[in-house]
């Protein structure tokens, strides 16, 4: 097999807000790269990376999708990511293994609260990006309003190489900066053929100010490039240059336009990716830890030993078990066999793949820089794979957790094996899927991100299982902290199986923001480390439902502050019983309080209905905490807890005609109102377990 040279590789994301047009990007690009032959339209269904059947009736992307195409030369792997916040994990682990992104804002929207939140997540991971402003055909498209909202929101530095020729219904074509010519995209072939001619009189103004705002930034990146600007002489292929180097180093996010669904601006988009977002071997070593050893990197190259990262697994009706993996370093052949660093054991290569959205092409090798998928039997998201002599291991992800939960059942008995096995294979895809049993009832609840997440669980169940389901309402997942300190010690003394078992402990406990967190002085070597971990095991095992009402306690640090021995009797047993009291006992007397997840809500409404969405917003307990009045709409921003947002979209659309939309995420858990935490379990019919 003939290696990709590293340098010629991008492995890029597409990510944004829902309805930014991010999809219909990925597909001119596909297009215009020669990897499919004719444009699919997300409103018809007919999208290349929205395969599934719910991605084609909603008009939304909902699953990370892969593909590869060409460019001048250069491979391009491209994941385009879903830009609902109820699918967020496929962003977080598609951000996790990529090397650049392309973020794209809708002219009109600005930067939207989904936005916000992966340009967050590419922060997080250092990931250079492009931007791509899309959507100027459309009515009250507002090119410099974007670039004020990424710096304002994102705290981004905007560098804009392209200019919008008109807006809205005068949008007709961009300036390049850089080549200070007008850019024309002919649409008797589908934008294919560019038009180069003068820039328009009226532009000249705005075009010149631009070039200066590139020519400067990019001087800045060298002191013989500064020198030869403030002379005059710095040419643009050392500027095209400076760029790159300026973007990946996070200094500048270089700004690009168009309008993807009318054909405009895509190629110049395509040219960015491959001239300014980094390759593989442009990054810094990966880090790691190896066995036994420690803290350790890997060069991103073949000669290093293999290491990849499985970032998504996936169910496949031909290959089974599919597992998405990143190549870092070294190399590896169809069949071989690697180790699964975390657990221990070799896992075959079974049937490489490069993936086409659902379609798949046979590899013979994968190399660093690659992104394929392979059969794996046990393999799970974030499983680092390796050279079976040489193990390593990567850092593994981290997913919020689930807000929502819903009972759900088999309307026929003898599919209860059937619905257990689809429900592991479905979690087993998704991190953020969650699947328990309700102790009181025997039912099955499944936990996920939001309403939308799993009623397309439900439908897959019933699509691709054909299983016949019956569902509950979605009901919040509720958590139980407290409202003060307070301390509490016990002591376990009994006689087991014929053998004493003893354990003292002391604790307190504090309210904090959230999860359940521990302070453990330094006990040893007086007391021996197998007691303290069974201290913490058993106050973990008695965590996982309150005093008030049974929900899993969050926000709040456990202080052990004191572990007593006895001279013969002292064991695991009588530490983690005891320290399972103590924490009930202290939980009862801390005043227990019901904690719900409360959504940061972002809604743009026509300024008509302002009033009456307010005024809906203030029936669910909600506040607006933010306006942003414009021309012809405002936007809000409010903190609802999520109880009160079950069926919101109907309601919006009815007090504004069908003409507000909203997204929401997760702002805080907070505290249940005394009348509401009443009202709340009087009506799911619990008693107040103090």
């Amino acid at each position: 097999m003939n290696r990709p040279d590293p340098e010629l590789i991008r492995n890029i994301g597409i990510m944004a807000h829902i309805d930014a047009g991010k999809t219909t990007v990925t597909e001119r690009i596909l297009f215009y790269t020669g990897r499919v032959h004719r444009m699919g339209d997300v409103d018809y269904g007919t999208a290349t990376m929205d395969w599934m059947p719910q991605e084609r009736e909603r008009g939304i992307t909902i699953t990370s999708a892969a593909t590869t195409c060409h460019w001048r030369g250069f491979q391009i792997n491209i994941i385009d990511t879903p830009g609902h916040v109820d699918f967020t994990v496929e962003v977080e682990r598609s951000l996790r293994i990529l090397d650049g992104a392309v973020a794209v804002f809708c002219a009109v929207g600005g930067v939207e609260p989904q936005s916000e939140t992966v340009w967050r997540q590419a922060d997080r991971y250092s990931i250079p990006r492009l931007a791509f402003v899309n959507k100027l055909d459309r009515s009250g498209a507002d090119f410099d309003r974007v670039l004020s909202m990424m710096r304002e929101r994102l705290g981004a530095n905007p560098l804009p190489v392209m200019l919008p020729i008109g807006n809205s219904t005068t949008f007709s074509g961009i300036v390049s900066v850089l080549e200070g010519r007008a850019l024309v995209f002919q649409q008797d072939d589908q934008g294919g053929s560019i038009i180069r001619s003068e820039i328009p009189s009226d532009m000249i103004q705005a075009y010149e100010k631009a070039r200066e705002d590139v020519w400067s930034a990019a001087a800045e990146m060298d002191d013989g490039a500064l020198e030869r600007y403030l002379s005059g002489t710095l040419e643009e292929p050392e500027v095209r240059s400076l760029i790159r180097r300026g973007t990946l180093e996070g200094r500048f996010t270089p700004v690009l336009c168009g309008a993807a669904l009318k054909n405009i601006g895509v190629q110049p988009l395509l040219d960015a990716i491959v001239d300014w977002l980094p390759s593989p071997v442009d990054l810094p070593p990966v880090e790691g830890t190896i066995p036994g050893d420690g803290p350790g990197t890997r060069e991103r190259t073949d000669e290093d030993p293999f290491t990849a990262l499985v970032f998504k697994i996936q169910s496949d009706d031909h290959l089974g078990r599919l597992a998405y993996m990143r190549v870092y370093s070294g190399f590896a052949a169809d069949g071989d066999t690697v180790l699964n660093n975390r657990t221990g054991k070799r896992e075959r290569l079974a049937r490489l793949v490069r993936m086409h959205a659902d379609k798949r092409t046979h590899l013979e090798e994968i190399a660093a820089g690659d992104i394929a998928a392979v059969g794996l039997r046990n393999a799970a998201t974030g499983d680092t794979l390796t050279d079976m002599d040489n193990p390593f291991s990567l850092e593994s992800m981290k997913f919020p957790e689930p807000v929502i939960q819903m009972a759900i059942e088999p309307e026929s008995t003898r599919d209860e094996k059937a619905l257990e096995q689809a429900l592991s294979d479905l979690s087993g895809e998704d991190p953020t899927l969650q699947v328990r049993p309700d102790e009181d009832t025997g039912q099955i609840l499944i936990r996920g991100m939001g309403e939308l997440h799993l009623e397309v669980v439900v439908d897959r169940l019933r699509r691709e299982h054909r299983l016949s389901v019956k569902t509950g309402k979605p009901q919040v997942s509720y958590r139980e902290g407290i409202s003060r300190p307070a301390e509490a010690e016990s002591v376990f003394e009994r006689e087991i199986g014929g053998k004493r078992h003893f354990g003292h402990v002391k604790l307190s406990i504090v309210p904090s923001e959230s999860g359940v967190e521990f302070e453990i002085p330094d006990f040893s070597p007086a007391v021996p480390e197998p007691f303290i971990e069974a201290v913490k095991a058993g106050v973990t095992g008695s965590t996982g439902g309150g005093p008030l009402a049974g929900f899993p306690v969050d926000g709040v640090i456990v202080r052990i502050l004191s572990i007593r021995l006895h001279e013969t009797d002292s064991s695991e047993l009588g530490y983690s019983s005891a320290a399972a009291t103590a924490i009930r006992s202290a939980l009862q007397s801390a005043s227990p309080i019901l904690r719900e997840p409360v959504m940061k809500l972002d809604i743009l409404s026509p300024s008509d209905y302002v009033g009456d969405v307010i005024g809906d917003l203030g029936s669910r307990r909600g506040r607006v905490t933010s306006m942003d009045p414009g021309a012809e709409s405002t936007a809000l921003s409010a903190r609802v807890p999520l109880a009160e947002l079950f069926g919101y979209t109907t309601a919006l659309r009815s007090l504004t005609q069908g003409r507000a939309g909203y997204s929401m995420q997760l702002l805080e858990y907070a505290e249940v109102p005394p009348a509401a935490a009443q009202a709340l379990m009087t009506r799911m019919g619990i008693s107040c377990r103090q």
